[in-house]
């Protein structure tokens, strides 16, 4: 049986991997296939459950990664960045302002996800840097 958000309303998952074995093989393949080029392409991201998806942090958000019936997804919290960067490419794809549908009847755009997901990172560190920092208490 496929996992649909209504389906797994009821689990809780603790890990990544559970998230993933939720899945049959096929749907398995590619989340490992879209978690594996998000950690080759930010080495030192964590990757962590959040609101019950799988998510990769580094210096804030990089992206959560989901499966449904039909398609995978890449989300992020404002500002956007990546979906604004890679507007042309990610033109072919069902997308919203926060996320990005790719249909799971094709290859997982390994480039692609790499390339935003170092984009992401990037943009996250510059960020962070322009932060004010804040005092130590004594």
């Amino acid at each position: 049986m496929h996992q649909t958000p209504t389906t797994m309303a009821n689990q809780k998952f603790e890990t990544p991997e559970q998230y993933i074995k939720s899945f049959p093989k096929e749907i398995q393949t590619v989340l490992r296939t879209v978690q594996s080029t998000i950690k080759e392409a930010v080495p030192d991201a964590e990757e962590v459950i959040s609101y019950n998806i799988p998510a990769f942090k580094y210096h804030g958000w990089v992206f959560y990664y989901s499966a449904y019936t039909n398609h995978f997804s890449l989300s992020c919290p404002p500002p956007f960045a990546p979906f604004v960067k890679f507007k042309k490419e990610l033109s072919r794809y069902e997308s919203s302002k926060s996320a990005v549908r790719f249909p799971l009847d094709e290859p997982v755009p390994v480039k692609l996800i790499s390339d935003m997901s170092k984009f992401q990172a990037s943009e996250n560190k510059k960020n962070e840097s322009l932060k004010p920092k804040k005092k130590a208490k004594r």
